[in-house]
């Protein structure tokens, strides 16, 4: 094991503390809403799930799979030839243009009279969003150098606490008091400004060390190179396990609100919202710049840290899930939001570092393929499954059951990053010592 400071082992690494420029921040302020906005538009369906059921005669099978499945076949599916495109070209572009296409399918979701037009709405914001995460991730990776990009990256993940905190509990106020269509037609229309904010007015990044358009490597080279690193293989195992958990709670927490506890969409909205997005700023913000500051000593903590705040949020979650006690309960999912939300940021951070800089877009599509034909599709599609079986047996209590089994693939993922994190920083020597093919690039 290298003792090595994580920002002397990764590729692109400054070694200052000048990635803060007003450029860099003001990029990081953009892109982070933009983020903010792909979060809440694929989880406004989660909100106003029993008002859409009512309306259409959706069971939750059917809902869990057009939530999970519908969004994630092209958004997994095209996260790799975009990214290759990101890894040689404008990045900025790539991400305003999938910005407008994503919010354009928010705002026709509000349209829909049938199963089959939620579901192609579905289907198409996820084909759009598939240009989200890898060009962004790409981008801040070259704002901001090795000590930096942790708390950058967790940042920008953050996004998804600030939709939490803000926006969902607005959705949730339209869908209540003006409809449930009118909260998508707002929040696609706020989306399709931001991609014009962000294409008038963010440069495109000066790609760093090797990672000129000209040294992109062919997918056959980076997945050669990733498939021997053997830190990568078992970060994607592990996000896949998460993930599992992460989207069945984001899909049917304000369901087992409503269910169990008896509240209304718009009360689900601002009691899961609030506690959500607070608890996983926090989370995020503190477990990069945690993590950021305890890799310059050791870079294991990148992937450590994480395991940690995974297995602190077993038991909160269970709290959660059990507890008869609404304000018990939200403690609960206060304190399991906070702990699971610290992987993102060092995560994605580990993943930048592992690989050379014209390699990192394709990476984190790959990563996502991964992440998400497996949570996104299994988490809201098996919890959907298990309330109708059971519904039966438990009635409106049979979401709480349901939601339990998942936490145990929170478990199965601290581990494997335990297990990541001891062959991390032979991954992160080889991405130093790198030297570009001049092979073909495509």
């Amino acid at each position: 094991m290298s003792g090595e400071p994580a920002q002397n082992s990764a590729p692109g690494a400054t070694g200052t503390d000048s990635d803060w420029t007003p450029i860099s921040v003001y990029t990081l302020v953009v892109v982070t809403i933009i983020y903010a906005l792909s979060f809440l538009d694929r989880s406004i369906l989660s909100i106003v799930l029993p008002l859409i059921k009512q309306e259409l005669h959706i069971s939750d099978t059917m809902l869990g799979l057009i939530t999970g499945f519908a969004f994630v076949l092209l958004y997994s599916g095209l996260g790799v030839p975009i990214a290759r495109l990101a890894d040689r070209g404008n990045r900025r572009n790539i991400l305003a243009l999938g910005c407008a296409a994503w919010s354009l399918m928010t705002v026709l979701t509000g349209a829909v009279t049938s199963v089959v037009q939620l579901a192609l709405t579905r289907f198409l914001m996820g084909a759009a969003e598939a240009a989200g995460i890898a060009p962004t991730t790409a981008m801040l990776a070259d704002r901001f150098g090795s000590r930096g990009r942790p708390l950058a990256l967790s940042i920008m993940t953050s996004g998804s606490g600030l939709a939490a905190l803000l926006m969902l509990p607005a959705a949730g106020y339209i869908a209540q008091h003006y409809g449930w269509r009118s909260a998508y037609f707002v929040a696609g229309s706020f989306g399709i400004i931001m991609a014009m904010i962000l294409f008038l007015t963010v440069p495109e990044p000066q790609r760093q060390g090797s990672a000129k358009m000209a040294d992109a490597q062919s997918f056959g080279a980076v997945w050669t190179w990733l498939s021997t690193r053997r830190s990568f293989g078992l970060m994607c195992a592990a996000g896949a396990f998460l993930s599992v958990t992460t989207y069945a709670t984001i899909t049917w927490t304000p369901t087992f609100l409503m269910r169990v506890h008896g509240l209304t969409p718009g009360e689900a909205a601002t009691a899961y919202g609030p506690i959500r997005g607070l608890s996983s700023i926090i989370g995020v913000i503190g477990g990069g710049a945690l993590a950021g500051w305890a890799a310059r000593k050791n870079p294991r903590w990148l992937l450590l840290l994480p395991a940690i705040g995974a297995a602190i949020s077993v038991p909160a979650e269970l709290l959660f899930l059990l507890s008869h006690d609404l304000p018990v309960a939200l403690a609960g999912l206060g304190l399991a939001s906070l702990a699971g939300a610290m992987h993102f940021g060092p995560s994605y951070a580990a993943m930048a570092a592992i690989v050379p800089p014209s390699m990192r877009a394709t990476t984190a599509a790959v990563f996502l393929f991964c992440v998400n034909m497996v949570g996104q599709i299994v988490g809201p599609l098996a919890i959907g499954w298990l309330n109708d079986r059971w519904a039966g047996i438990y009635g409106d209590e049979a979401v709480r059951y349901s939601m339990i089994l998942a936490t145990v693939c929170v478990v199965i993922a601290s581990i494997l990053m335990v297990m990541a994190s001891r062959r991390l920083s032979e991954d992160l020597d080889a991405a130093r010592d790198f030297i570009p093919s001049k092979g073909p690039t495509t």
